[in-house]
């Protein structure tokens, strides 16, 4: 019997699945990818089985745990939001005072320029 797996819930909501928001979706699929790649590249090299086996489960648990961990912390747009925060300056130091009076005056000339 077939699974019928409810996927969008309404317009304007992100895509969920199975607990899942957004971008993780796409996340977990390409670190599936990933492990399926070093898994392949591993036994083409000759490794043994029973070390690549352990070591693919303990890297596909450590990925399903912090995608998981990463959707339920941050939601839809937050890792965005907090990869783009961590980019902000801390302070800028402006050491002249000319940037201001050229704005007071480029403002006066855009004002004088639109009132015509």
């Amino acid at each position: 019997m077939a699974s019928v797996y409810q996927i969008n819930k309404g317009v304007g909501r992100p895509i969920i699945f199975k607990g899942l928001k957004a971008q993780y979706i796409a996340y977990l699929a390409i670190g599936l990818v990933l492990l399926l790649l070093g898994f392949a590249l591993g036994y083409v090299a000759g490794l043994s089985l029973f070390l690549l086996m352990p070591i693919m489960i303990v890297f596909g648990i450590l990925l399903f745990f912090s995608v998981f961990r990463l959707s339920h912390r941050f939601g839809e747009h937050g890792l965005m939001k907090f990869l783009a925060k961590r980019n902000l300056p801390d302070h800028i130091k402006i050491r002249s005072r000319r940037l201001f009076t050229q704005l007071n005056k480029r403002s006066d000339l855009m004002n004088s320029i639109q009132n015509k």
